[in-house]
Formats: C-alpha cells, sequence, structure tokens
C-alpha cells in the first residue's frame, strides 16, 4: 500500500490547523487593538488636517495676491519695477524739474544725418552734414531743417509737450549724435526765441531734450518714449512725430502697432523735400524697399537685413540705458520672436489709455 500523499498526512492536517489559528491571531485584532489603532490614526488625522488647512490658507492668499496684481491699474503694476532695475546710485543723481512732471504729449523728430555746424549759414550748407551719397543733392538738408523748425513750433504752441530729438552716433565720421546736432542747429538758429525764458541768459527751452541712442526709425519711436519717461518720470498719453510724407506708412501702419500705442492718440506729420519729378519718384522707391517692406517682414528690426543696419550704424558701440531709466518697458525692448511678425502681447504702461 502506498503512503498517503504529504499534504493529507496526519501531521500535515495538524500542523496547517495550527498555522491557521496562528494566522488568526494575527490578522484578527481584538476589539481593544481597533480602538488603539483608531485613536493612532485619529490623532494623525488631527495633524494632517491642520497641515492640509495651512496649505490652503497659505494658496488662498497668494491667489487673492495675484488676482489684486492682475486687476490694479496699470500704473500701479509697475509701481515696483522702478525701484527694482533703477539703482539707487543713479536715482540719487536725478532731480526732475517739478514743471516738467506734468507733461503729456511726447513729439518726435527722427534724425536722419548729423550736422557738423555751428552757426546758422552752414545750416543748409551739405559741407556741414554727414549725408549718405543718395542724401546729396536732392533738398534733402532743407527737408530736415524743416523738420526740426516744425517740431520746435508744435512744442511751443503746446505748453503740455516735451520736444524730443532722436538719433544716435550713427557715422563713424562724427562725433556727436544726430539728435545732439539737430538741438544744436536749433539753438543757433534761435528757433526757441519765443519763450518766455529766452531772455534770460543761458538758460535753454527746458521742455526740448535728446534722445542719442536710436540706429532706426522703430528706435526713433521707442526710445523716444523711454526718453520721456526720463525727464518727466511717466509716459506720454499722446504721440506726435514729425518725418519725411513717404514714411507716413512705416510708422503708421508698422511701428506704431508693433508698440501698441493706441491709433487715436497718435498722430504723423509729414514734410516732403522741395523736389519733384524723378528724383521723389525714386525716394518713395527707395523707401518701400529699404524701410517699409523690410519691416512688414520684420515688425522689430532684429533680424538679418534690419538687424545688419543697426549694427552698421553703431561704429562706436553704444549701449542704451533704458533697461534702467524705462524699467516698464524692458520686455518690449528684448522683444525679438522667432517669428518676425508677431505683435508683443506683454503689458506696456500705456494700456491704460485704450
Amino acid at each position: 500500500m502506498l503512503p498517503l500523499p504529504a499534504l493529507t498526512s496526519p501531521n500535515s492536517t495538524t500542523r496547517r490547523a495550527g498555522y491557521q489559528r496562528e494566522s488568526r491571531r494575527f490578522h484578527s485584532p481584538s476589539i481593544v487593538d481597533i480602538r488603539v489603532t483608531l485613536r493612532y490614526l485619529r490623532a494623525r488625522s488631527r495633524l494632517t488636517n491642520l497641515g492640509v488647512l495651512l496649505l490652503a490658507a497659505f494658496a488662498s492668499l497668494s491667489f487673492l495676491h495675484t488676482l489684486s496684481f492682475i486687476f490694479s491699474s496699470t500704473s500701479a503694476a509697475f509701481s515696483d519695477v522702478y525701484a527694482e532695475y533703477s539703482p539707487p546710485s543713479i536715482l540719487a543723481t536725478i532731480e526732475r524739474n517739478e514743471t516738467l512732471k506734468g507733461l503729456d504729449h511726447l513729439i518726435i523728430v527722427p534724425g536722419h544725418a548729423i550736422w557738423m555746424g555751428s552757426r546758422p549759414d552752414h545750416v543748409l550748407n551739405e559741407e556741414y552734414w554727414t549725408l549718405e551719397d543718395y542724401q546729396k543733392g536732392s533738398g534733402q538738408v532743407l527737408a530736415i531743417t524743416d523738420h526740426i523748425k516744425h517740431g520746435v513750433a508744435l512744442a511751443m504752441e503746446d505748453e503740455n509737450s516735451l520736444l524730443v530729438f532722436s538719433g544716435g552716433q550713427t557715422r563713424l565720421l562724427s562725433t556727436t549724435t544726430e539728435a545732439e546736432s539737430y538741438m544744436r542747429l536749433a539753438l543757433s538758429l534761435d528757433l526757441f526765441r519765443n519763450h518766455p525764458l529766452s531772455s534770460l541768459a543761458l538758460l535753454p527751452f527746458p521742455r526740448a531734450t535728446t534722445e542719442t541712442y536710436a540706429l532706426d526709425s522703430y528706435q526713433n519711436l521707442l526710445f523716444s518714449f523711454a526718453r520721456f519717461h526720463e525727464v518727466t518720470g511717466r509716459y506720454p498719453s499722446r504721440v506726435t512725430v514729425v518725418g519725411y510724407e513717404m514714411k507716413r506708412r512705416r510708422f503708421e501702419e508698422l511701428h506704431r502697432p508693433a508698440i501698441q500705442f493706441p491709433a487715436r492718440f497718435f498722430e504723423y506729420v509729414g514734410l516732403e523735400p522741395p523736389t519733384g519729378g524723378g528724383d521723389s519718384a525714386r525716394a518713395r522707391e527707395g523707401e518701400f524697399q529699404n524701410g517699409y517692406k523690410p519691416y512688414t517682414a520684420d515688425l522689430y528690426g532684429c533680424h538679418d537685413f534690419l538687424l545688419a543696419k543697426r549694427r552698421a550704424r553703431n561704429p562706436f558701440l553704444r549701449f542704451h540705458p533704458y533697461h534702467t531709466s524705462a524699467p516698464e518697458l524692458r520686455g518690449l525692448l528684448d522683444w525679438c520672436p522667432s517669428d518676425p511678425r508677431t505683435i508683443y502681447q506683454g503689458p506696456l504702461p500705456w494700456e491704460a489709455t485704450e
């Protein structure tokens, strides 16, 4: 007779019964054990709930702070930016004229050349100008002088305006900037003579200044906003640009939308050289091919062709200060999207004027 299988042997049955009793003893806790366990879990639960409540409170405060930032006014949103990015060592040197803090109208005269003269009889003499070849012998000097005169006249008429001559040190053969030369020309012609302070010796017209870093027309516009902020401590609510009529579309259709400034508060005053016929036609075609058309493909002028022009116009390797003096514009100053036609959508200090 064969022996019984091990699993059915008497000894195996006895061992299995003993194992089952031990298992029930460990896996079937008594009522006392259950109560102790529940008290322990409740104590841990109270601590966990307290932590959850603290985290929820912190999250709520953070959420409310975010909402207050989003729904606050633009000026409030930017209130701490200036202090953050403007070093006290620089701010300590700034003492603004109280009469300039209420100005709200920015008048821009973009630079196109550099005047090297010092007397009124030098103004219309091309020998005292740094001109590109295409600018020579075509009435450009007279047109530029008209831009300066008209900008001054507009500023004299509006006591809430600041006139900004804009243009950098763009020519290798010049030791000054376009903007500074325009201001010097205006002073040489005594264009501010009708101002009440003109009779007082050595007192310049207080509502005219220079922006000396712009390398192209887009920067003429944007950097003049920054310069306005430096002088007044605020940003303009109205803007007038005085320049060539043939550049009107460039400013109205490309530059203004690129900085998201409201169209109803923007005005372009176009003046043309006193020439006609073929010269005017060639000038308009040159503006379209070398100005308007490239900006339609590269709104911010920071790629390829337009970037190369900026580099060529910066032979003295000058750096503008506007990240510090106009920190509200930092996002726009640095905006150079991979898709050159993508418009900047970040916060701007003039959105409240929309």
